[in-house]
């Protein structure tokens, strides 16, 4: 009893720092790529302060519930779309030996039902706030959710194929070097359909700014919007730790296992960065470009890997 309260607490701690980990990184990484001149002056010394800052100004502004919302749906949509990435990041093995918050057996399928979930939140913002932007914004976000789970789906499937087994602890134990090559299409679509998921650019339409300013968040304000943006930061972390499980062999490394869980982490932060530098680098699809790159591209390359996969596999055997 003592040993699942204490991995609970240690999987709370993890969520409640290294997502604002990655929004300070995103922060400085931003300002360096576009010569952002602010974010590097709060507090003094690279601006160390900058993300306090930002807590602060949520902290104090008004918290606002529009006249015709449904009251209860648009307070609760903040918590909806955070929680899940919690219960998530605590399947999620971080080293061997059982360093994980709750092992489970179809753990790769668990988690992806409740990455899933998250998503309910934006629809239940948009439908709630009585905003025909918000709404647009939530429905964006189940047509482009629906587009995307498929292919995600797919390139875990291929991962669970390749391992014979659904357990994430199990695929890491299966998991040999030359896996990298293999599953190389699905890491692609893999990490690419969990950016859309997450409506991080250039997959960001649900949330287009210059056209339905902020989508399903247009009527928050104050602390329920930063929830919001920390259940994105939650998103980005639970998306890059379960890529660097399935595709890049988690704690394996060079260095010995018993400090697994700090190649696990340097991985993980690694493809918190890609997140980062694609939301600088590449524009923003439109929705027809969006939804055609999901049906043409990502779910063809899955069914190719599946496909590739199945035949090594067989031949293997």
């Amino acid at each position: 009893m003592l040993d699942t309260l204490l991995r609970c607490v240690a999987v709370l701690v993890a969520f409640l720092v290294l997502p604002l980990v990655i929004g300070q990184t995103e922060h400085k990484v931003m300002a360096h790529m576009q010569g952002r001149l602010g974010p590097m002056y709060a507090g003094g010394f690279h601006g160390w302060a900058q993300l306090v800052a930002d807590g602060v100004k949520f902290a104090q502004k008004e918290d606002v519930v529009p006249a015709g919302a449904d009251r209860r749906v648009f307070q609760l949509a903040p918590a909806v779309a955070l929680l899940p990435y919690l219960v998530a990041l605590l399947a999620i093995p971080v080293g061997p030996h059982g360093f994980v918050g709750q092992a489970v057996d179809a753990g790769i399928f668990f988690v992806l039902a409740v990455m899933g979930i998250g998503v309910l939140g934006s629809l239940m913002a948009g439908w709630a706030s009585a905003n025909k932007f918000s709404l647009l914004g939530g429905l964006r976000t189940a047509a482009q959710l629906m587009s995307y789970e498929l292919p995600m789906l797919l390139a875990a499937a291929s991962v669970a194929m390749a391992a014979g087994t659904a357990s994430l602890t199990g695929i890491l134990g299966a998991f040999h070097w030359w896996w990298l090559p293999w599953q190389a299409i699905g890491a692609f679509v893999f990490f690419t359909a969990g950016l859309a998921e997450l409506q991080r650019p250039p997959f960001d339409m649900p949330v287009a700014d210059s056209e339905i300013i902020f989508g399903a968040y247009t009527e928050y304000t104050g602390i329920r919007f930063a929830f919001f943006l920390l259940a994105e930061y939650g998103g980005i972390l639970v998306l890059c730790a379960l890529t660097a499980v399935l595709f890049l062999g988690g704690w394996h490394g060079p260095l010995p296992d018993s400090l697994g869980w700090l190649w696990m982490l340097l991985k993980t932060f690694a493809l918190a960065f890609v997140v980062i530098w694609a939301r600088v680098t590449f524009p923003r699809l439109r929705e027809d470009q969006l939804m055609k790159f999901a049906w043409t591209v990502l779910i063809p390359l899955a069914l190719l890997q599946l496909a590739l996969t199945g035949i090594i596999k067989v031949a293997i055997q």
